[in-house]
């Protein structure tokens, strides 16, 4: 059994230029009263070069299998394959990788839930070792944003806390 993974403010800060935290922020504000999903790309020495937003299909899954897919879009995330894949493709040619995935969380705060880390912990899982952000979005606003890593020592499986983000200049 997972357990949901917290932010640890005595960590030291991940950093994260301004521009895409910006626009990771527009993103999830403009998703409400859904939660929002996307993809950020960049290279080894430049982990937060950009981002894509890809359309959360949660409602569609859910409706076309409940019991597969409890959740909905207001609680949980279903990135569109067709997207996720054209970003993958994009990112390769400007020579990048898929560096993070991030998505919001509604009215909840800024951590990895069970559901998050079975996604991402998944052997099939598109992006391996891909950085997981979350943004938590309470009243209208943003109220705190987290970055989760794979521990390089545990296979996969993320680190036991979380980061706070640091915004940086260009």
């Amino acid at each position: 059994m997972r357990e949901r993974l917290d932010i640890n403010p005595d960590l030291t800060p991940i950093a994260m230029p301004g521009r895409v935290f910006n626009e990771m922020c527009s993103h999830a504000l403009d998703a409400v009263p859904e939660e929002c999903c996307g993809l950020i790309t960049g290279r080894p020495d430049a982990p937060f070069m950009g981002l894509s937003r890809i359309t959360n299909v949660m409602n569609k899954m859910h409706l076309t299998d409940p019991e597969q897919y409890p959740l909905d879009a207001r609680v949980g995330y279903y990135m569109a394959e067709t997207e996720y894949l054209s970003a993958m493709v994009q990112a390769e040619e400007r020579g990048e990788t898929i560096t993070g995935v991030y998505h919001s969380h509604l009215n909840a705060g800024a951590y990895l839930s069970d559901e998050d880390r079975a996604y991402a912990e998944n052997p099939l899982f598109p992006f391996p070792g891909a950085f997981q952000v979350v943004l938590s979005v309470s009243g209208g606003r943003i109220k705190e944003v987290a970055c989760f890593s794979v521990d390089p020592e545990a296979g996969g499986v993320y680190e036991k806390l979380g980061r706070l983000i640091e915004v940086t200049k260009e």
